[in-house]
């Protein structure tokens, strides 16, 4: 199976405030920029054979650290591009929570098309339709791809079987990572979604504990969800 490992870009002064679409000239803030550094050390050691990115420059500049680290060349995929919000691009959220189509956003995304742009549907078909390509062209390894929030929780909700009204259930943080696999046979698993920039890739074998260490780590009690993978982030409402 391939696994893909889906990355939303680091924080910019957007996130949170306004809405920025497909605007260019959106760049991680410094706290971003931070997030990209510890992406790259988090992935260090993982067996990543491509990455590919959103043309946004806010996801590029995420993968950029990674890509140095590794070895690699980003590779541009329009599939994991931001939804085209159209008119709303770059509109202060506040301004959008008045508006009467906003509840339908939130309620019945699956009915709602942004003046002058997607629909949800269009961009959920595109995103796997790109992620599935990729999964052909890498088959049996990992690849990183670096996209935005809906993007991520659209393609996860699909593979994940949820309605599309749905989607909104699931998490994609700044810089967090979502692990999907993909095989050749249509199996499909997702076994980690929205993990913080804390993830770091399990060794292939661990090396037992000394009896010291062993102690140590019991008194300490289990720093991870008890299955030695670092805790999921869970999901926001």
């Amino acid at each position: 199976m391939t696994t893909l490992l889906l990355i939303r870009h680091g924080e910019n002064d957007f996130v949170g405030k306004r809405l920025a679409g497909r605007l260019s000239g959106v760049h991680l803030n410094e706290r971003g920029q931070q997030q990209a550094q510890a992406l790259a050390q988090a992935l260090a050691r993982a067996p990543v054979r491509a990455i590919y990115s959103s043309p946004l420059e806010r996801a590029r500049e995420t993968a950029a650290p990674l890509a140095q680290t590794l070895g690699l060349e980003v590779m541009i995929e329009p599939g994991l591009n931001e939804i085209d919000v159209g008119e709303w691009q770059g509109r202060f959220l506040r301004q959008l929570r008045r508006l009467k189509a906003w509840k339908t956003v939130q309620t019945q995304p699956s009915a709602f098309r942004f003046p002058q742009g997607e629909t949800f549907a269009e961009a959920q078909a595109r995103a796997v339709g790109a992620l599935r390509r990729i999964a052909e062209r890498h088959p049996e390894e990992v690849v990183a791809c670096f996209s935005h929030a809906d993007v991520i929780r659209l393609a996860t909700a699909y593979f994940l079987n949820m309605p599309l009204d749905s989607f909104q259930r699931l998490g994609a943080d700044t810089a967090s990572i979502t692990v999907v696999h993909l095989g050749k046979d249509g199996r499909v698993g997702v076994p980690r979604f929205n993990q913080a920039v804390t993830f770091v890739w399990p060794e292939e074998k661990k090396k037992p504990a000394s009896p010291g260490e062993a102690g140590r780590q019991s008194r300490r009690g289990p720093s991870t969800d008890g299955k030695g993978s670092p805790p999921n982030t869970g999901v926001k409402p």
